[in-house]
């Protein structure tokens, strides 16, 4: 498996330091960028497609929060891994679906439990092959989707529509037999003309297709990673709608 890719993102360069050493510390990541405000770190994030981003909260120019916002509309699937002396923004921070949230000063073993999870969450995500396609099992949405994009329009089976997603500031639909549409719609405007009953907006930057769940596992503190049949792109899923989710099929 290929290093994991990290930024980190602090205005103190004494914190940088530490985080430096701590990440060198544990096998299978690479650091490929440091920041000091906002800004800066958003352009490493556009530069180098990291796997996972160490970020203050309070920082120059743009908030860590404010940056999350933004990383997660570009990739919701980079790991936020927020580091702050400040405990009340533990509330902000995973609103915006972190991965976890370290104290400063750090505690070695905490850090470094941390960047282990992060990098088996990573290895999963890599090595796992498509799970087994299954038929949908009591819902089906029936027609085909007209997707408008650049070099003009698509047609997508709704039955074979597996997830739809935020990815580099467009919406991406995966579908059954590795399919991938990008359109210039947004994820409301998408979710809008999907069969409600079939199609589930489980997060901010996801739709899935309640047919395709293949099994639920916790992510951050309040946040879970869906998984579906038949691809090996996943979601996440809050915990309001996680909890929304076993009254429907309760």
């Amino acid at each position: 498996m290929e290093p994991i890719k990290v930024v980190i993102a602090d205005d103190e360069e004494g914190m940088r330091l530490i985080e430096r050493k701590m990440i060198a510390k544990v096998e299978g990541f690479e650091l490929v960028g440091e920041a000091c405000d906002g800004e800066a770190l958003l352009a490493l994030v556009e530069q180098h497609h990291p796997q996972v981003v160490f970020l203050d909260v309070e920082m120059p120019g743009k908030t860590g929060v404010e940056c999350a916002k933004v990383i997660q509309d570009t990739d919701p699937s980079i790991i936020l891994i927020f580091a702050t002396a400040h405990d009340q923004y533990m509330g902000d921070a995973f609103e915006v679906y972190a991965f976890d949230y370290l104290l400063k000063p750090f505690k070695v073993d905490r850090v470094l439990k941390t960047l282990e999870r992060a990098r088996d969450r990573m290895s999963r995500r890599m090595s796992e092959p498509p799970l087994p396609h299954t038929q949908p099992a009591t819902r089906l949405a029936s027609g085909r989707l007209m997707l408008r994009h650049r070099e003009g329009v698509s047609f997508v089976g709704m039955n074979d529509i597996l997830l739809v997603q935020r990815e580099d500031r467009s919406t991406v639909i995966y579908t059954i037999g590795d399919g991938r549409y990008v359109t210039s719609e947004s994820l409301a405007e998408t979710e809008a003309r999907l069969d409600p009953a079939v199609f589930f907006r489980c997060h901010k930057s996801y739709i899935i297709n309640l047919n395709h769940i293949s099994n639920i596992t916790p992510y951050g503190r309040w946040t879970y990673v869906v998984q579906l049949s038949g691809t090996t792109h996943d979601a996440l899923i809050t915990h309001e709608k996680y909890e929304e989710l076993e009254r429907m099929f309760s």
